[in-house]
């Protein structure tokens, strides 16, 4: 994703700052997704996880209950976003209603765990594509691309980026095990970073002035703020590009190859623009490009 764009989001966030109020932002949250798209009626070759999955009429589904747009535990107790949407689109072509979804919560920090242990079948998390990662498990997609960013308070002007963080000796909060609190090691003495295991809390100690930013993708943010009766902004410095990809079981080729064709097909379809229109689209009207498919292996 070109940061043109990236700075486009940051401009949409700074507006919502200004302009939402407690009881929309509540209504948005625990809304349902996207319709579900039409079960396809398909046929796998034996002994494929397409196959398989087909069979068992079921998809074991792992993402995030924290985070606005992308994965938020909905009014009904599923989750609802962007990632959400997602794997029903995979879970149609496979022959899957969307009731034949379970979901796993996902946190950043065991996500490798669930898929290497068989706990799920996919990860659809805001899940960034790595190498280290790739040690592990293969990866779908990416079906997105972010950028990592800053959230502090609105009345925040000392922290406008990354290179001020270390002057204004700021307490800068991430998830463990994610790719963004690596990477905000190099722009952060360590005894000021704080780690919890999910971002919602990230969001709370940044409230109660335990932390002076939060740190991760800028979409998730994007949805932190959104939730926050103004009390938040985003910086709008994106300083790295995250391709968000659908964790699998790794070297499980075909699997991975199938989930790129749909991908593909959402995309000529409408299902793709549907689902971010119905969940992200709130906040981020602009439908993405669906980024590049990489090899799989």
């Amino acid at each position: 994703m070109r940061l043109s764009h990236i700075t486009r989001i940051a401009a949409v966030a700074a507006a919502l700052v200004l302009t939402a109020t407690a009881c929309g932002e509540q209504a948005e949250l625990g809304s349902p997704g996207a319709s579900a798209p039409p079960v396809a009626e398909a046929t796998f070759e034996a002994g494929t996880t397409m196959a398989k999955l087909n069979e068992a009429g079921a998809l074991r589904v792992g993402t995030k209950f924290d985070q606005p747009l992308f994965g938020l535990k909905g009014l009904d107790g599923n989750p609802v976003g962007f990632d959400v949407e997602i794997a029903k689109i995979i879970a149609a072509k496979l022959g899957i209603p969307a009731d034949g979804i379970t979901y796993t919560e996902t946190p950043s920090k065991i996500r490798e765990d669930v898929i290497a242990n068989s706990q799920v079948d996919v990860v659809v998390a805001t899940y960034t594509i790595n190498d280290a990662r790739k040690e592990r498990v293969s990866f779908a997609g990416p079906y997105y691309v972010a950028g990592q960013d800053l959230m502090v308070a609105t009345d925040n002007t000392t922290i406008t980026g990354p290179d001020t963080l270390k002057a204004a000796n700021a307490r800068v909060c991430s998830v463990s095990g994610s790719t963004p609190a690596k990477t905000i090691e190099q722009y952060v003495d360590p005894a000021n970073i704080v780690l919890f295991d999910v971002y919602s809390k990230c969001a709370d100690a940044l409230r109660n002035g335990q932390v002076d930013a939060v740190t991760t993708d800028n979409v998730i943010l994007l949805g932190l703020i959104d939730s926050s009766q103004a009390a938040f902004k985003l910086v709008g410095a994106p300083f790295t590009e995250e391709p968000y990809g659908i964790g699998i079981t790794k070297g499980d080729v075909a699997f991975c190859e199938f989930v790129n064709t749909t991908l593909t097909e959402a995309v000529a379809d409408g299902t793709y623009a549907a689902a971010w229109t119905a969940t992200a689209g709130k906040v981020q009207p602009e439908v993405p490009e669906l980024p590049a498919a990489g090899t799989c292996s």
